[in-house]
């Protein structure tokens, strides 16, 4: 009898701990990051992912596409957690119930950049508006990220305000890249472009493009993190998206986002406590 016990006892004891090992594995499996590109491109998050990784055990991978690759991919259950900059996108990411509440991270904003010889004579201005205006008449060359994009969508939203088709003109390139591609090409082509400000500050020096316009509020660039919604996909790694949100909105994630400083310039702030 004793011994039936023992082996009962035994073998209830190892599928406690195989069941154990197991939930071990599934929370300590790797994260699936969506986010746009400038916050690979400006070498943000290799800075400060690290330390989230060694205290958390799990290794990040990092998917860097424009926003709206990035929302789709989270929309699809690809992803667990998405980084990106469109809060209106973000706000109706959350209202479709493809993922949970949106949390602000940090912000920093666009700059209007082009060829030192300034065709289009719109250097010093702060109005964006009346930047892309000049460009449009002109026709002096825009390299646009043209891949749906948190940028693409900002710009389309300035000509969109401006009443102007710029889409399909010879003088406005579409060019389906990424900000780092798309801010070398248009310093090949001695073109402007719109581009966050971090992106920008990392390519400065390859492409010889100066910022041209800036300080306008409408270049305003805030960034949002969600998870991926676990009641529709409950096999994402919901636990690890959480872990990354708390950690980047904690004391910790903000002082390493403050102190991204290349070259002495900071170029993501954190958003103020309370404040959205």
């Amino acid at each position: 009898m004793a011994g039936s016990f023992f082996s009962v006892y035994r073998l209830a004891t190892a599928f406690i701990l195989l069941f154990v090992l197991q939930s071990t594995a599934i929370e300590a499996r790797d994260l699936r990051l969506a986010t746009t590109t400038s916050t690979d491109n400006s070498g943000l998050l290799r800075a400060i992912l690290p330390p989230f990784e060694r205290q958390q055990g799990i290794k990040v991978h990092v998917i860097s596409v424009g926003t709206g690759k990035a929302l789709k991919l989270a929309e699809n259950g690809d992803v667990d957690v998405v980084l990106v900059h469109d809060r209106q996108a973000e706000e109706a990411f959350v209202a479709a119930g493809h993922g949970s509440e949106r949390h602000d991270v940090m912000y920093n904003d666009f700059v209007l950049v082009g060829p030192k010889s300034d065709p289009a004579g719109v250097r010093g201005g702060g109005d964006v508006l009346a930047a892309l205006r000049q460009i449009a008449a002109t026709q002096a060359r825009f390299v646009s990220r043209g891949d749906d994009s948190g940028t693409e969508r900002m710009e389309r939203s300035y000509w969109q305000e401006l009443a102007i088709a710029a889409q399909g003109k010879p003088w406005h390139v579409a060019a389906g890249l990424g900000m780092g591609e798309v801010l070398t090409m248009a310093g090949e082509m001695h073109a402007y472009t719109l581009s966050d400000r971090a992106t920008y500050a990392t390519y400065q020096a390859r492409t010889g493009l100066e910022i041209l316009v800036q300080g306008d509020p409408r270049m305003f660039n805030p960034y949002g993190i969600m998870a991926v919604s676990r009641s529709k996909y409950p096999d994402i790694n919901f636990s690890g998206a959480l872990a990354l949100i708390d950690w980047l909105t904690s004391a910790s994630g903000r002082a390493a986002i403050s102190a991204f400083r290349p070259n002495g310039e900071q170029l993501f702030f954190v958003t103020p406590v309370g404040k959205k």
